[in-house]
């Protein structure tokens, strides 16, 4: 199946729409915004996880597969979300997180009881010399094992100690996770996203990592193929229309090449975050620098290239619920640029190949929450990095200042859907506080605007589906030197497309000694003929087309 010229659209149900005025998001919220999701040009919704869950990481810890949390409602409400958002034309992507369960499933409470076959479903071991089996570290932080004094064992969880990692080395567990695909595939489904699935294979031998946390022996793991493929074959592999998307934390090209190659009969394509490394320092996410340009435009053009040449997929995204918000971080969210950064980052990330994601907010240039107390964080992973590190000496105010650029609640506040109370997505205080600027910056006003984030973002969706350059086509980068701008070409036997984007809040120069023939097609700015030497005014996005003749 042909996903080029699809469209996703990210949802974070928690923060989407309250329907029932409990402050948090639900389904019907959901179904009454299907209207504007069809108006934006959108193939797919992907919802985060809506089953029962303890929230200790807001619902990525799920203790049934097969419910629906009470909170985001029932199981007719998804059928009647299904339904009516197929009437549209949009598909359901559910997420599935098969890495690990929350300690609260049924499965690890029948592990806890002693029971020898569910303790088999995840990974128990005893200490080694009265400590834990070896130095592996959460990703949230202290010891990837915990102690359970009744069994005299630790079990793994590579997150949260309410999140126990499921061992995929058993066939019985796995032929448990493949009824739950089954399940919901017989429900209309048509698409899943698999949290961290290059994580689950973990090497038996549990060695210490001497040099790091762990993460080199288990991410692309041991028998991560083998586990893919027979997830493929044993259920979304039999149907002919479902998509499928893995979540691959710190993969390499040579692994992701493989997961997203048709030929191998693994998953469509994937999610990499290199590229949203770039303004890492050491590495680190906490660690903050400015954007790496260079190494940005680097990666891309190393991904795009091999994607294409070897027939792999790519995704395409600036954000989802685990990012801060791309226009704070990348662009400028400044009053004078943000319009035009947001758009500039659009055009650079959804005309490349692959198949391109929006992250609730994102098609309105929703920002960083910038929150200034801790009591106003809600992530788990947010107030685990403060705790430890205000315990280590860092200054508050400084730890503060990181989350402000790099917490997930920056992605997580509620969609700003007008200027009333609440910005329109309940009548009652949130889960988590609004953004204080949804007054200014919400759907309503973007509507009413032609010239908006939002109108500009139909456009995109528009020329993705309207091109076969785009949806098919080649892709090379040209200006590869550039210090300031990214730009590539698309192209095919028919067309050819040039973009060119300025990161930066200055004029930037490029040449485009190419440019006989082109024709002007999008820009951010005020439109332009193609020239042999473009100006580029700050954060400009500037898109040439060429019909080619055929011989």
């Amino acid at each position: 199946m042909n996903f080029s010229n699809a469209v996703i659209y990210q949802i974070y149900p928690k923060s989407f729409q309250d329907s029932n005025q409990d402050g948090i998001g639900d389904i019907p919220g959901i179904i009454s915004r299907l209207d504007y999701l069809a108006q934006l040009g959108i193939d797919y919704l992907w919802l985060t996880p809506i089953y029962p869950s303890p929230q200790k990481d807001n619902g990525y810890d799920i203790s049934n597969y097969y419910e629906i949390d009470p909170v985001y409602g029932t199981m007719e409400d998804f059928k009647t979300l299904v339904f009516l958002a197929g009437k549209l034309g949009i598909k359901i992507i559910m997420d599935m997180v098969f890495n690990h369960t929350s300690t609260e499933h049924a499965w690890f409470q029948r592990a806890l009881s002693g029971d020898k076959k569910y303790q088999d479903y995840y990974i128990f071991r005893p200490g080694s010399n009265g400590s834990e089996p070896n130095n592996w570290q959460s990703k949230f932080g202290g010891s990837a094992w915990e102690f359970v004094p009744q069994l005299g064992l630790y079990y793994l969880h590579l997150f949260d100690k309410t999140q126990a990692d499921l061992n995929w080395d058993n066939p019985e567990m796995r032929r448990e996770l493949y009824k739950i695909i089954h399940y919901w595939i017989g429900l209309g489904v048509k698409g899943f996203r698999f949290d961290v699935i290059n994580l689950i294979s973990k090497p038996q031998s549990f060695t210490d990592d001497p040099s790091g946390d762990g993460h080199r022996f288990y991410t692309d793991g041991p028998h991560i193929h083998q586990y893919l493929k027979e997830m493929h074959q044993q259920t979304f592999g039999r149907y002919p229309d479902i998509l499928t998307v893995g979540e691959m934390s710190s993969t390499s090209l040579r692994h992701a090449l493989q997961y997203s190659d048709p030929r191998q009969g693994e998953l469509s394509m994937l999610f990499h975050f290199h590229h949203l490394r770039t303004d890492y320092k050491n590495d680190q996410k906490w660690e903050l620098e400015p954007l790496r340009f260079m190494e940005l435009k680097e990666l891309f053009a190393k991904w795009q290239t091999a994607m294409e040449n070897n027939g792999s997929w790519d995704s395409l995204f600036w954000c989802n619920h685990d990012q801060p918000r791309i226009v704070s971080r990348f662009g400028s969210d400044s009053t004078l640029y943000r319009e035009k950064s947001a758009k500039m980052l659009a055009t650079a990330i959804q005309l490349m190949r692959g198949t391109p994601y929006i992250y609730q907010g994102e098609e309105i240039g929703m920002t960083n929450a910038y929150f200034t107390q801790i009591a106003q964080y809600r992530d788990v992973e947010s107030l685990n990095f403060y705790s430890l590190s205000v315990q280590k000496g860092m200054d508050p105010y400084q730890a503060l200042k990181v989350l402000q650029a790099r917490s997930r609640d920056n992605a997580r506040t509620p969609m700003q859907w007008d200027a009333s109370r609440f910005a329109g997505f309940s009548t009652v205080q949130p889960w988590i506080e609004t953004n204080p600027n949804y007054q200014a910056l919400n759907v309503e006003a973007s509507q009413k605007n032609s010239n908006s984030i939002l109108r500009y973002y139909q456009k995109l969706i528009v020329l993705r589906k309207q091109s076969s350059a785009i949806t098919n086509g080649g892709y090379r980068m040209l200006c590869c030197d550039h210090p300031e701008v990214y730009a590539y070409r698309r192209y095919d036997e028919h067309e050819e497309i040039v973009v060119f984007c300025n990161f930066t809040a200055k004029t930037a120069n490029v040449d485009f000694p190419m440019h006989a023939g082109f024709s002007f097609l999008l820009s951010n700015d005020i439109p332009k003929p193609a020239a042999p030497l473009l100006e580029l005014s700050p954060y400009e996005a500037i898109v040439f087309y060429k019909k080619r003749v055929a011989l």
